[in-house]
């Protein structure tokens, strides 16, 4: 039984993160063939996204949907989390594949995990491990690869597109953080439902989500329904289910699938070529994430 509950976790985790994978292709195509802002498909994808997840957390106990909103303490945890938290990710995040591509984007977002591991060792003042430092020395290492091709003088990615996935990795840390006081008390699929309406009702009014763009067409909004259904909603709640299974700590080691998967899908249907330079760096940034978890596995 324990090995079928295991089993069924890691097939979820699994699921979960390559539909993060499969949403930031989408992007990158509605990006290359339509007249799209990164400001509206982030509006978008946040509300939508936001609505389903609270439909999916009524389902398990509709009184909370409500509940949550007459605590105070907990409602300003809730504005924290939606807007600097998951408006900040979703936001840089969207805007980095925009600016570069899918895979790099989401390899960049993935060191989210060294740089929570050097704040929290200035924070606690606690020298950091011989894997720790291996991995900031990889992090480093992959990102100079990726935004240089290895020539200093040579900047493979646009400027933009390296601060944003940058910014979208302290995004992911920031979300973590601020939603920890009420993650447990709500669950996970309550608060990050809300956080997304939140957070995209916010930038629907500063950016005029509600002006759609020209000349999208079927093939465009079947993009937008699958970043929407299977890379926000569906991915999101699919990987929850992976982590209540094997735990948070395998589950983040098999989120390297999401990098992965993208990359993988960018070559096959949007023709991406990655130099081995580039290539080298993404192995090097994906590293820092083993190292990572392997390193909460020997904690626990």
């Amino acid at each position: 039984m324990k090995n079928k509950s295991k089993m069924r976790g890691l097939f979820f985790a699994s699921l979960g993160a390559m539909s993060w994978g499969i949403s930031g292709v989408c992007s990158q195509y509605l990006f290359m063939n339509y007249d799209v802002d990164s400001s509206w498909l982030t509006a978008i994808r946040m509300v939508l996204s936001g609505i389903l997840l609270l439909i999916l957390s009524a389902f398990k106990d509709k009184d909370k949907i409500i509940k949550i909103w007459t605590i105070p303490k907990d409602v300003g945890w809730l504005f924290a989390f939606s807007i600097l938290g998951l408006l900040m990710c979703q936001y840089t995040y969207v805007s980095a594949i925009k600016y570069s591509d899918s895979a790099t984007a989401t390899v960049l977002q993935s060191l989210n995990v060294v740089i929570m591991i050097v704040f929290m060792s200035i924070v606690t003042r606690t020298k950091m491990k011989f894997s720790q430092i291996l991995a900031v020395f990889l992090a480093v290492l992959g990102t100079y690869l990726i935004s240089t091709g290895g020539n200093p003088r040579n900047m493979t990615i646009s400027t933009a597109g390296l601060i944003f996935g940058l910014l979208s990795a302290v995004g992911v840390i920031t979300y973590t953080l601020f939603s920890r006081p009420i993650i447990v008390k709500w669950g996970n699929i309550l608060v990050t439902g809300w956080g997304m309406l939140i957070g995209g009702l916010v930038i629907s009014i500063i950016t005029k989500a509600w002006i759609i763009p020209k000349d999208l067409d079927f093939i465009a909004w079947l993009m937008i329904a699958i970043i929407i259904v299977v890379g926000t909603a569906g991915g999101f709640s699919i990987f929850l289910e992976g982590v209540k299974h094997i735990g948070p700590v395998k589950a983040t080691l098999i989120g390297c699938l999401e990098p992965a998967s993208a990359t993988l899908l960018a070559a096959i249907f949007l023709g991406m070529r990655f130099s081995l330079v580039e290539l080298t760096g993404f192995f090097c940034i994906l590293l820092t994430v083993f190292l990572s978890v392997k390193d909460k596995e020997a904690e626990n």
